[in-house]
């Protein structure tokens, strides 16, 4: 049995102080091929030292409200997430009710 994998990846275009000026990423498996986008969180469990690797970039354009609505739906995916892979269902509403807050306060929703 051979096994398959797939690749994404993600192209930084970055200005003479290495901020990143653009963001491109490719999914070829999902249809995705040099899409633009303006903000990137990525994060990967090292299980050696049982800690969280992160990377997180955003363009020097990204807006504000646009990056707190970012900030918002990653928040509410990661409940989700959470509830899916432990099935805590307690923990996971009580995430999701930090998220109502978080999108009250930054009066994001209506």
């Amino acid at each position: 049995m051979s096994l398959i994998t797939s690749e994404i990846k993600f192209d930084v275009t970055l200005d003479e102080n290495k901020v990143p000026e653009s963001l491109k990423w490719t999914a070829k498996d999902g249809g995705i091929e040099n899409q633009e986008t303006k903000a990137i969180m990525l994060s990967v469990w090292d299980s050696k030292s049982k800690e969280s690797l992160r990377i997180d970039l955003w363009t020097k354009d990204m807006p504000v409200d646009e990056m707190k609505i970012f900030f918002h739906q990653t928040l509410v995916a990661m409940a989700d997430t959470f509830q899916r892979a432990t099935t805590d269902d307690k923990m996971a509403d009580t995430m999701r009710d930090f998220c109502e807050y978080f999108a009250e306060k930054l009066e994001l929703k209506s």
